[in-house]
């Protein structure tokens, strides 16, 4: 796997630079220096914040900003009738070619608080990309150049009560905001950050306390956090790998039940003992608690097809169903179901999120199953898996919240929960299949389109993570995976296709409970009518 990251690296490292960056890893230079006089002369509609990232983008590709307006002509027609929607390309053009740089020659590209603020500069200009816009494509804030010194928390400012401070922090922050369009097309352009088919939701879930407009004090916090959890979730593979045996490949993605206030208890019949538990991409690990020290741990698969269901339960002592704070798992693997219960004073979100994150696994493994993938393809999923879940504990840790059903941050548990759900996961199928598809002749991107890339399993490898150690994974691929400049993603708009029908699906459903509810007054009005009128004739 590190040979074919290296070769991969090498294959990618001139493909937009015909000379060798002089910018080392460590001394990738996100700010903007002075006013770079000339660099947009043959672009005069850009905004200042517009102009300002795209010197940035060159400088970080090491070419003139006339250079990457030359590449992107060639594969563009001008059009001045819309001028906005042709500079927002252009901007994606280049924003895509420079994060694409810089996540492929780094690995700590998340705990950089200057990529962080660039990044968020790239939504900030596509949302305003010119010194005019028109009414109906205007932002909610006017827009200016962003400074990569804008205060925030403190980087170790972790507070119990963050979600409350966050609110209050937002309210008082009068900067300038990115709206939801401009967070969809440039966040998935990092693979870590953020994934096509649940972008959306992920901005709902950053933008829940601000009218729909992301700050960047949130998303700061975002990334931060997920920082943290990659880095948490690299270091926790060491002492528990040897405990639990795993698998050639097994990736460790949340663990739980090894804080005494916080315990996991697995009920089976009327016994029940606390201990830890563990989620892979391929099993459920629960070791027992005994003396001062931990069982061997009993292996739940998910990765095999023995028909399980894991679903919400009730729990209690000596079998009895009081609690609603229980995952059940099934298979015929196991004499009789077994419960994981997550006990907590208020609510039930712990449980709802092992539930999410468990069933998100199993989906992924059913959705391999189903289809005649190959070991790029298997593994590319898997990946998608893995980094879902490690956005949806990020989200859940920095921001207190957890989205599930149609607002979930899980790919395949999204595409489950949603009505029309197959439509997405066909679409990704489609997608998956390009990972071995050769060039078509005549398209428009011949010279670059060779083959779409496994951007989420070349994701993993980049940030550490080994899902294989001799992955069969062919270098020669797209330079930034399954996103274009200008185009929408068909996955993109199959979940749009599946959110629009679950609507039409919900307010049908809802005028016929309507009906119901009015059927039913309607029905006792006639019947008092009906008693009422002969006792009034008997008098």
């Amino acid at each position: 796997m590190e040979t074919m990251m290296k070769n991969f690296m090498k294959s990618h490292q001139t493909l937009f630079n015909p000379t060798k960056s002089s910018n080392t890893n460590k001394n990738i230079n996100y700010q903007h220096d002075g006013d770079g006089d000339g660099d947009g002369s043959t672009i005069p509609s850009l905004s200042p914040l517009a102009h300002s990232v795209l010197s940035r983008s060159a400088k970080i590709l090491a070419v003139s900003v006339q250079e990457l307006q030359r590449r992107f002509d060639a594969e563009h027609e001008a059009d001045s009738q819309q001028l906005v929607k042709h500079t927002r390309i252009f901007l994606e053009f280049c924003c895509y070619q420079a994060l694409h740089h810089v996540i492929t020659n780094r690995s700590d590209y998340l705990s950089d608080k200057d990529f962080r603020r660039f990044t968020y500069d790239m939504m900030l200009a596509w949302d305003s990309p010119t010194l005019v816009l028109p009414v109906n494509d205007s932002p909610q804030n006017e827009t200016s150049i962003s400074s990569s010194e804008q205060q925030g928390e403190d980087e170790d400012g972790w507070s119990l009560f963050y979600s409350t401070t966050t609110s209050m922090a937002v309210q008082v922050d009068d900067t300038i905001t990115v709206g939801r369009e401009a967070f969809a097309r440039i966040a998935p352009a990092c693979p870590a950050v953020a994934d096509v088919i649940t972008v959306h939701n992920l901005f709902d879930s950053l933008t829940a306390s601000s009218d729909s407009r992301l700050h960047f004090l949130i998303y700061d916090k975002y990334l931060r956090s997920l920082d943290k959890i990659i880095r948490t979730a690299k270091n926790t593979q060491g002492p528990l790998i040897s405990n639990l045996q795993l698998a050639e490949g097994e990736i460790i993605l949340d663990v739980d039940g090894t804080v005494p206030i916080q315990p996991v208890l697995q009920h089976i019949g009327i016994s029940a003992w606390p201990g830890r538990l563990t989620l892979t991409n391929h099993a459920i690990y629960f070791e027992s608690l005994g003396v001062g020290l931990y069982d061997k741990a009993v292996i739940y698969d998910l990765a095999s097809d023995m028909k399980q269901v894991i679903k919400p339960e009730l729990t209690g002592p000596l079998g009895a169903r009081l609690f609603d704070k229980a995952v059940m798992y099934k298979s015929t693997s196991v004499a009789e179901p077994v419960y994981f219960e997550f006990p907590e004073f208020k609510g039930n979100s712990r449980r709802d999120y092992w539930l999410d994150v468990c069933l998100e696994i199993l989906h992924a493994h059913r959705f391999i199953q189903k289809n005649n993938f190959n070991e790029t393809q298997q593994l590319e999923v898997l990946a998608r898996a893995i980094l879902g879940i490690f956005r949806c504990r990020a989200v859940r840790e920095a921001l207190c919240c957890f989205s599930s059903h149609y607002k979930t941050l899980l790919a395949f548990k999204l595409a489950e929960s949603l009505p029309g759900g197959d439509m997405i996961l066909e679409t990704l199928s489609s997608r998956l299949a390009l990972l071995n598809a050769t060039p078509v002749s005549g398209s428009p991107r011949g010279k670059q389109q060779l083959r779409l890339s496994p951007v989420a399993l070349l994701t993993l490898c980049q940030l550490g993570f080994t899902l294989q150690k001799e992955a069969n994974l062919d270098v020669e691929v797209l330079a930034f995976g399954d996103l274009w400049a200008g185009e929408t993603n068909p996955l993109e708009i199959a979940v749009k296709q599946s959110v629009s029908d679950t609507g039409k699906a919900e307010a049908a459903q809802a005028t016929v409970d309507k009906v119901k509810v009015e059927g039913i007054d309607t029905n006792v009005a006639v019947m008092k009518v009906i008693i009422m009128v002969p006792l009034n004739s008997a008098y």
